[in-house]
Order: structure tokens, then sequence, then C-alpha cells
């Protein structure tokens, strides 16, 4: 059987997907690896482990006698460097994007090379520390610069990735575009800070393809460049849906995608938590965050608390049109400070025990969210698409998806269900199809 391979490399399970010409799922296989720590005691991915997981696992694959392998690609976790010195071996640890950035050395940044809003507007990229990835390199040179000088070549993980399976360095634009702080969307170009401290010369080349040959035993693979795992998962929609839309992937972070809008960000959407992200082609893409899925688990333990109901209660809440309609008392959120459409300290705590059930309690707290999700895609232009597509958790919750389509009366709402859709854009990738059948599940929400 022939097969595309992709390896999803995410944060909590490694994970290959074997998909067949039809890009149907043939086999697939998830682990968890232990975590390690950095020299500062911070938990971190064990690189070494990584690798040679993957490697392994790539000689099987190879060796199975029942699959001919035609194409592999990888998409993994993003603003994560993994640095090579000139024997191609790794330097240092893969620093965690959780890690903190040094208060000093921000201020250092910054009185170097402009304001943090100036910054961040030509990249695209809010201030979010070791997750603008460009920041890692500025403090390896600043602070470990003897670690610094043995670095001949920084590759984004879902690149070290494809570096394992095919000895090949690339650069991919959806890795130097996910909130780096190493691309200039004005100058489409990497920073004038990034090329003043000599970064840019780490970088391999991006080539404009979506793919290159490999030779693996005398025999020629094709392979894609590696994915940044958000911008792997927005392909099957892009590449099925022909309509302006906006993607709303939901979880403990909401991440909502325009891809048909690239106009640069301004301030006020800076400061209400947007950021760019970009496509494989090399254009902006316009996303926003909003930290529902944590907001919703605080609330709703504080309404079954109150109430003196389970935690999942709110499993077996169906949506009631009189309830979604109430006006009892304004959300304040809990966990949005300094983050998502309205940063500011909220005004004050949401009174659960304004409400008489927790059925009632419910629904204000998802009309409260949903209001707050309404801003936020309105910040990256709601009103210039057609339609809406909501995955994730919270597409199944029946309260929530009906709000979303209340507040949006003059759009097209649809869940999807797409099992193992990071893997299958980044199999989508290299070849390219110009249609495509949207192989999940997908409803439309009705009014």
């Amino acid at each position: 059987m022939n097969v595309t391979v992709v390896f999803d490399i995410g944060r909590t399970n490694k994970k290959y997907i074997l998909f067949d010409d039809s890009f149907g799922v043939v086999e697939e296989f998830s682990e968890s690896l232990p975590e390690t720590v950095d020299e500062d005691g911070f938990p971190t991915e064990d690189l070494a482990l990584l690798t040679e997981w993957v490697q392994s696992n790539w000689r099987k694959i190879l060796a199975n006698p029942n699959y001919t392998v035609r194409a592999v690609n990888a998409t993994a976790y993003g603003a994560s460097f993994v640095h090579l010195n000139e024997s191609h071996k790794t330097v240092g640890p893969l620093y965690s994007y959780l890690k903190p950035f040094p208060p000093a050395f921000s201020e250092s940044f910054y009185n170097t090379y402009g304001s943090a809003e100036e910054i961040a507007l030509q990249t695209g990229s809010p201030i979010l520390g070791f997750l603008n990835s460009g920041k890692q390199l500025y403090w390896l040179k600043h602070a470990r610069p003897e670690l610094f000088r043995e670095i001949r070549t920084s590759l984004h993980l879902p690149q070290y990735i494809i570096y394992l399976l095919t000895g090949r360095k690339v650069t991919d634009f959806t890795s130097i575009g996910c909130h780096t702080a190493l691309w200039s969307f004005e100058m489409m170009d990497y920073h004038n800070w990034v090329k003043r401290e000599g970064l840019h010369k780490l970088f391999p080349p991006t080539i404009a393809a979506s793919s290159f040959i490999a030779r693996q035993n005398q025999v020629m693979i094709q392979s894609g460049f590696g994915l940044h795992d958000s911008s792997s998962a927005l392909l099957p929609y892009k590449i099925s849906f022909k309509e302006p839309f906006i993607l709303v992937s939901t979880g403990t972070w909401c991440i909502n995608f325009n891809t048909f809008n690239a106009r640069p960000l301004t301030s006020d959407q800076l400061a209400s938590d947007c950021l760019h992200f970009m496509s494989t082609e090399g254009s902006g893409v316009k996303a926003s965050r909003l930290f529902m899925g944590r907001e919703h688990d605080e609330q709703v333990d504080r309404i079954s608390k109150h109430f003196n109901v389970g935690v999942d209660f709110y499993k077996e809440v169906a949506y009631k049109p009189d309830l979604a309609e109430r006006e009892v008392t304004p959300f304040y959120p809990l966990t949005m400070e300094g983050n998502g459409p309205r940063p500011q300290k909220p005004a004050g705590v949401w009174e659960v025990s304004a409400y008489d059930s927790p059925e009632a309690a419910y629904h204000g707290l998802m009309k409260g969210l949903t209001e707050l999700l309404s801003i936020s895609l309105g910040l990256i232009g709601v009103s210039d698409v057609q339609s809406i597509y909501i995955d994730g958790g919270f597409a199944r919750n029946e309260v929530f998806t009906r709000l979303v389509a209340k507040n949006f009366p003059n759009h097209k709402v649809y869940t999807t269900e797409l099992p193992q859709a990071t893997a299958l854009g980044a199999a989508l990738h290299i070849s390219r199809p110009q249609s495509f059948e949207f192989p999940g599940k997908i409803s439309r929400v009705e009014l």
C-alpha cells in the first residue's frame, strides 16, 4: 500500500499517522514521552528522547513490507528552536516556550531596537516572552554566549523533525510567522533587529515550493518542509471550503483564524490579543485569542459549589431560549486580565448567586463567553466572511454553539469534527489537491 507518513509532535503526545492515497487513516500510533529539565531546572522537552523516538519509528515504518512510503511531512508545536553545531549535532536543550523571559533582557532588547508596541506591530507578535521564539535566540546570544557560539543552524521544531527524517535543513513560513517576533509583515522579510543581531544567518533558506524529493535507502520520497501545528490544522478547511470563513478552534485557548484577512494589525487589535500567523505561501493570517476553556472551567467550578452539583452538570444542560434571553447580572471573567479582547482588570466578580438554578447560571456564563467571542471575532473581520466553523471541545456544547449562531444571525455557523486535522493538513500540503471533500463531520447550527 502506498502511504503518506506524518509525524505530529505535540507537547503531550507524539504521534505518527499513515494516510492512504485518498487521505484515509491507515495506521496511527501515539505515545507520551517524559520531560526533562534545562540547566535552570525548568521543565522542557527531552530532545534526545524525542530524537530517538522519531528516528526509530521512521526506521520501523520504512522497513514495514506492507507499506511503500511515497511522502512524508511533519507538524509540531511552535515557538521552539533546536540548534545544531557544525557537526550537525544538537546544541543545548530545547528551551520551553513557557520559560519566563528575564526582565533585564526584555529591557535591553527594547532599549536597543524600539518600543515594545512598535516591534509587536511590525512583527504581528504580542509580547509573549519565550513564545516569541526569536527572543530565545536573543537571550541565548547574550545570556549563554559560549553555547551560542557553537550554533551554526537554528531550526524550529517542525523543521528539525524534517531534518531527522530526510537530512535536509529548511525553513518554513508557518514556523517563522507564528508569533516569533522574527518576521516583519511590513517588509515581508526578517525584521531589522534579526539582521542586526546576525540571527538570520542561522536560518536555512525558505523555498517557494510545498515539497522536495528526499532519498531513503535508494528510494525517492516526496517530503514537506514541516508545518506549525495551528497552520497545518487550517489546511483541510482552506482546501475544502472556498467561500471566506473564520475557524474557531476551541480548547483551553480559543484561537480564531481568518485566512482571508491579511491586513496589518492595528494597535487596538494588538492590545486585544490579536496576532498574525503566516500561511504556507507566506501571506498573513489574522488571528485572535480568548482564554475561554480555562475561564469556562473556573466558572463552572463556582457554579457547582454554589448549587451543590457535580462539576460535570453542564454536560446535561440543553439550550433554552428563555434562559439565553435573560439579563440577570453582568459577566466579569476571572482569568482574562491581560489577555483577550478586554484585557483590563474586571470591574467586579460575576455573581453566580443572582441565578435561581445551575442551568440558568450556565446559560449566563455561556452568554458572557460568547459575547466576548463575538468581540474577538469582530477584531479579525468576521463581517467580511460568510461562514463560521467551530471545532474542538466546544463544538459539542449545544448552549455555546446556539448562542454563537444567535450572535451571528447573518452567518452560516457550523460545527465540525475532524480527527487528526493537524496531521491531515500536513499530508494535504504535500500533494496540494485543488479540491477536497471535507472528510469529517459537519453540521449547520440552527437558530
